[in-house]
């Protein structure tokens, strides 16, 4: 939309930062509005609803001081847009674009609206190639492919903003130069931003890094621009320059409570908690952005961050992302309690893709064998751990002792990291774990994968 703006001289009605303008024409959903007063700073806002009998603006900055009745209000016949291209990476932005790094406006290479679509069905590639974050629990056990979503779970207090400082400094695509990350953060703290930012390091000023910063202190309707914003940016790079864009999102719990308060201030009906009736339909419009268009050689992978409201997995906001996402990665408190950093808890994580990514020509032939087997293992540990709660260590069979064993032994040199590891690195730390327990319980390595494993070991 690029119509001739449009003054309507006073608002009907104002509640909070919502104000009604009747006897509007010609309104699109996500119009700009500036909002005059002679006796005060311009306001900028945007339309969030449009029906024939009043057309609803939200006001981004506070209405104090300002009478809406008396006010010239400007619908700019624009949507909302965001200039896009290379020259954004290296560069700390706000939530809707504007500068966060004392750097003057980027030029971009073009101006797109940022309401984007999700991709064609019938225009999808299989996503099959492995992106290394350099997190030994996900490359190894939940493998990320390019063109995959695959969301973080994590209770309150759990540290999953520095899991994804970490996907973001640490991510790459093998044999891949044209790569990109680009981080959005939806109502973070300032605390919070500063220890992700302290926690990248020189990484924020990396060439193949963009950071959109959206602050618990900055408007709710721009911590719903946010991620479009940052989507628009990826599409651009991915689409029409051919780049592999991780998307990492964070908070998407703190993005549908801006839905909802902005669902609240409207009169909505709510839905489930509260939240809007739509929310599956809107979280579906950021997340299924993400893939592969066949013929073409970009792609866009994501990873949003999901708070788990009072550690409650069926709560609507995990229960529908994971509806729509291709597995998940979840955070434990009991082994955050236990020191092991990252926290993740492989027993409930999950890659449904994981399958397509791995193997020969892709990571390693031996990949999904020593998964497989180190995630029996683990899953035995924890069970017989849990019995020798009760009955001792004592009570345990011989072989339930040595997985007991194993499992603390995983959880202290697989598990926890403080430095990057590549996949061989990963799988190599597997394997050694894997030497000290007796083959004749390890069931899931092929007798073939063995003698190749004592081969390389001999060379």
């Amino acid at each position: 939309m690029n119509s001739v703006a449009r003054i309507y001289h006073g608002a009907g009605s104002a509640v909070g930062q919502l104000i009604e303008v009747e006897g509007t024409r010609r309104v699109a959903a996500g119009e700009w509005v500036r909002i005059l007063d002679a006796r005060q700073p311009e306001r900028r806002g945007q339309v969030i609803d449009a029906s024939e009998r009043a057309t609803v603006v939200h006001v981004q900055q506070e209405m104090i001081g300002m009478s809406p009745a008396a006010a010239d209000i400007v619908l700019t016949g624009r949507v909302s847009e965001t200039v896009v291209g290379r020259d954004l990476l290296g560069r700390v932005l706000t939530g809707s674009g504007a500068p966060a790094d004392d750097l003057p406006a980027p030029i971009g290479e073009a101006v797109r609206p940022i309401v984007g679509a999700a991709i064609n069905p019938a225009r999808r590639a299989r996503p099959r190639d492995f992106i290394e974050t350099g997190i030994s629990a996900i490359d190894g056990l939940t493998t990320l492919v390019r063109g995959q979503k695959l969301p973080i779970f994590a209770g309150p207090g759990l540290p999953a903003l520095d899991l994804a400082a970490r996907i973001v400094a640490w991510a790459r695509a093998p044999g891949e130069q044209d790569y990109a990350v680009i981080f959005v953060g939806m109502g973070i703290t300032a605390r919070e931003t500063s220890a992700f930012l302290a926690r990248l390091g020189e990484a924020v000023h990396s060439e193949s890094l963009i950071l959109y910063l959206n602050q618990a202190s900055d408007p709710p309707v721009e911590r719903l621009l946010a991620p479009k914003v940052a989507l628009t940016q990826a599409e651009f790079l991915a689409y029409e320059r051919g780049m592999h864009v991780l998307v990492v999102m964070a908070d998407i719990t703190h993005y549908c409570e801006a839905l909802r308060e902005m669902g609240a201030a409207r009169d909505e009906v709510p839905g489930r908690r509260g939240y809007p009736g739509y929310m599956y339909t809107d979280l579906a419009s950021h997340f299924e952005r993400a893939g592969l268009i066949e013929g073409g050689a970009g792609s866009i992978t994501q990873i949003p961050v999901v708070t788990l409201p009072d550690d409650d997995i069926t709560h609507p906001i995990p229960d529908l992302t994971g509806y729509i996402t291709e597995g998940q990665i979840v955070l434990s408190r009991d082994l955050h309690r236990r020191g092991a950093t990252p926290s993740i808890d492989v027993l409930p994580s999950l890659s449904r893709l994981m399958s397509a990514g791995i193997g020969e020509g892709r990571t390693r032939a031996d990949h999904r064998e020593v998964s497989d087997q180190l995630y029996a293992l683990y899953a035995r540990g924890r069970e017989a751990l849990t019995m020798a709660a009760v009955v001792g260590m004592a009570g345990l069979t011989d072989a339930d002792r040595r997985a007991a064993d194993f499992s603390e032994k995983f959880e202290r040199e697989f598990l926890t990291q403080t430095e990057r590891r590549t996949i061989d690195e990963t799988l190599d730390i597997g394997w050694r774990l894997l030497e000290a327990m007796p083959r004749n319980e390890l069931s899931r390595i092929k007798p073939g994968t063995w003698a190749a494993r004592d081969a390389r070991r001999s060379t």
